[in-house]
């Protein structure tokens, strides 16, 4: 089971934030060998969905809300440690995110910019895609929305 915890950028704690700035790093810019900018500056607005298992980070997001990156509320950073995919914590916690967005920021639409080779997985979250895909840091990506349950 995915242990979840919510913090702001200002409650994360110095090992924290290591541990998910290296997440980010081991995935993002090695495994998918992609040079870009992860600590863009954006961190401190976000809130941080951070999931642990046995006490290792394996999983997390980032939460903005509405008009802090996107018109809507958003998720980002979408990240599970390798080893630890085969156990559905990518789903724990994209919806423990979505549910944090329903129940904290009152919004009626989440926007993600998703990796189109993930779009089958955003979609059994309810995410649909819309527009063209563009590409981000080289990657294929594709602008995805899920409306909240009223």
């Amino acid at each position: 089971m995915l242990e979840i915890q919510i913090k702001t950028f200002d409650e994360l704690q110095t090992k924290e934030l290591y541990d998910l700035l290296q997440l980010r790093s081991e995935v993002f810019v090695v495994e998918q060998d992609c040079v870009y900018q992860d600590i863009d500056g954006k961190d401190q607005k976000a809130l941080h969905v951070l999931g642990y298992y046995q006490n290792q980070l394996v999983a997390y997001t980032r939460l903005f809300k509405p008009g802090d990156y996107f018109e809507y509320s958003s998720i980002g950073r979408v990240v599970v440690k390798e080893s630890f995919r085969q156990f559905g914590f990518g789903k724990d916690i994209m919806k423990a995110s979505i549910k944090l967005i329903e129940e904290d920021f009152k919004g009626k639409v989440i926007k993600i910019s998703a990796q189109c080779y993930l779009k089958k997985f955003y979609n059994e979250l309810g995410f649909i895609e819309e527009g063209d895909t563009y590409l981000e840091d080289d990657i294929p990506h594709m602008a995805m929305y899920r409306k909240l349950e009223a």
